[in-house]
């Protein structure tokens, strides 16, 4: 019989790095934290299932990193008095884990666990006792990918988007642990909180932090540059562009960042389920110099709309999103009623290094030729791979049903677009939900996970989602996991724009704000 769930769940710590060289000393470190932990007795008698539990965030049968926090979860409040877990390692040991209906496993235990299971799997059972009786469900295994993770994730943390917000702050969370810290938020430099303040597209160098960026808007309005450690505002903004800088991506090596400049709109649907959408009147892309505050023009089609630039891995392409041409009778229509129908091609241009020139126009990917619209392009580290958002139209598949997350091998790229016909991509099966926004996909350093944002737990808030992959294989998609499994419900705040990291950002709050005071 296939293991299913019986029933739908409805819906920060001192970072510390532990290894044991060997079992033994798992077996000792189990035994020396039993003192201290809630270790519970499994249920001495109890009613099988044949069902896997139900539990929040789902871990059943998913592929983890081998220095990923604790997996904690938990069972559903309204259906379960108490739950308890064991777990057991590949060689043979064992520990007990539940508080009331969670099961949070001290960070100590579960990197020891880590180690003792890396490239195998750790085994769970779990029980759970509801009406006064203990069930017993199918048991489910962790697989621990030899594979690890970057130690560092940033993300704004914001309501959703057709929700009125006043403060907002953009953190980072270090992956091995459950240490969260601020790396700045919009209360300290708003001066005027009657326009407010947007913190917003925080980006990176390589995935370092030495050189990286974020924007402020409205209130003390300027892009916030970090050059080797070295702070500044600027404004990007010149006679011939659009606006400043918007959508960045960093170019590998130099010191240079490529953008979008975009006259952006939001409107809000009264029957539409997709609830919100987020247009652009215009938009082109420019290149801006750190070094020497210069800007430069990489596209400026008056009558398209260019957005989301992205570097291929080694430097030597910009990759970009390009709307189509709207049929004759729909160009001088307003916006708000043709916005449907816009649609979005990938395309790519070389870059001299040297020159800071760019080559011609290469279509890589029609999307527009099967009705699609695709965003949010990323190059695996090793060049070999291609994501991005795919949905119906627009450019902010944030906010559309339909978007999944496609991949599609570079070697299928040959110098002719690639469409829906022609390009074989990888199963995302696992990866995408059905109903739901699946968009922001990204690659860890190592090229072996992919990250997204995804709304499919509740439909309102953007959550992490990470999803092993291996070769062209993906995984299971898990959810960012918390020391209270419970917080994804209870932090109204979704996670905007996450992004990888290998290093913390190091300069403080107060570093940041001492650059609005110039």
């Amino acid at each position: 019989m296939v293991a299913e769930s019986v029933t739908k769940f409805n819906h920060k710590k001192t970072m510390k790095r532990y290894i044991l060289p060997n079992y033994l000393l798992l077996a000792f470190v189990m035994l020396l934290l039993a003192s201290c932990t809630n270790h519970p007795d499994v249920p001495a008698t109890s009613k099988e299932t044949k069902c896997l539990p139900a539990i929040f965030p789902d871990y059943c049968n998913v592929t983890v990193p081998c220095n990923i926090a604790p997996l904690n979860f938990m069972l559903p409040t309204d259906e379960y008095e108490a739950c308890v877990a064991r777990l057991t390692t590949p060689d043979g040991q064992q520990q007990t884990y539940g508080n009331g209906v969670k099961v949070q496993i001290p960070e100590e235990e579960w990197h020891a666990m880590l180690d003792a299971s890396k490239g195998k799997r750790i085994k769970v059972e779990v029980w759970g006792q509801k009406a006064g009786e203990w069930l017993s469900f199918t048991p489910f295994d962790i697989h621990i990918a030899k594979d690890s993770i970057d130690e560092y994730l940033s993300y704004r943390l914001i309501e959703p988007s057709y929700v009125a917000w006043t403060y907002m702050e953009i953190a980072q969370r270090n992956l091995t642990s459950f240490e969260e810290t601020q790396i700045f938020n919009n209360e300290i430099t708003m001066n005027n909180k009657k326009i407010g303040q947007c913190i917003n597209c925080h980006s990176y160098q390589n995935y370092k932090t030495d050189n990286m960026l974020f924007h402020v808007r409205l209130s003390n309005a300027g892009t916030v540059i970090v050059n080797d450690g070295k702070v500044s505002r600027v404004n990007m903004k010149r006679d011939y562009t659009i606006s400043g800088g918007v959508y960045p991506s960093w170019h590998p090596t130099a010191k240079l960042v490529a953008f979008s400049t975009n006259k952006t709109r939001q409107a809000f649907h009264t029957l539409n389920p997709n609830k919100i959408e987020v247009y652009d009147l215009a938009s082109d892309m420019i290149l801006y110099d750190v070094e020497t505050d210069s800007v430069s023009i990489v596209s400026a089609d008056s009558t398209l709309l260019e957005v989301y630039p992205t570097w291929s891995p080694d430097g030597k392409y910009l990759y970009y999103c390009k709307s189509v041409p709207l049929p004759e009778e729909m160009r001088d229509k307003d916006i708000r009623t043709t916005y449907a129908k816009i649609q979005y091609n990938l395309y790519r241009r070389s870059f001299d290094l040297e020159t800071h020139g760019f080559g011609e126009e290469e279509l890589v990917y029609d999307a527009a030729s099967a009705d699609k619209s695709v965003t949010l392009p990323r190059i695996s580290p090793d060049g070999r791979y291609l994501l991005f958002a795919l949905g119906q139209y627009g450019c902010f598949h944030s906010r559309h049903h339909d978007a999944d997350i496609v991949c599609i091998p570079m070697e299928q790229y040959t110098g002719t677009g690639l469409n829906a016909e022609t390009a074989s991509p990888v199963d995302l099966t696992l990866l995408n939900s059905k109903d739901f926004s699946d968009s922001y996909p990204s690659w860890s350093s190592n090229g072996h996970w992919i990250m997204i944002a995804s709304r499919r737990d509740d439909d309102n808030y953007s959550r992490v989602y990470f999803a092993y992959f291996n070769n062209g294989k993906v995984e299971k998609a898990f959810l960012l996991p918390q020391e209270d499994p419970e917080l994804h419900i209870s932090l109204l705040k979704s996670y905007n724009r996450p992004e990888f990291m290998v290093e913390p950002v190091k300069i403080s709050v107060e570093e940041f704000s001492r650059v609005f005071d110039k």
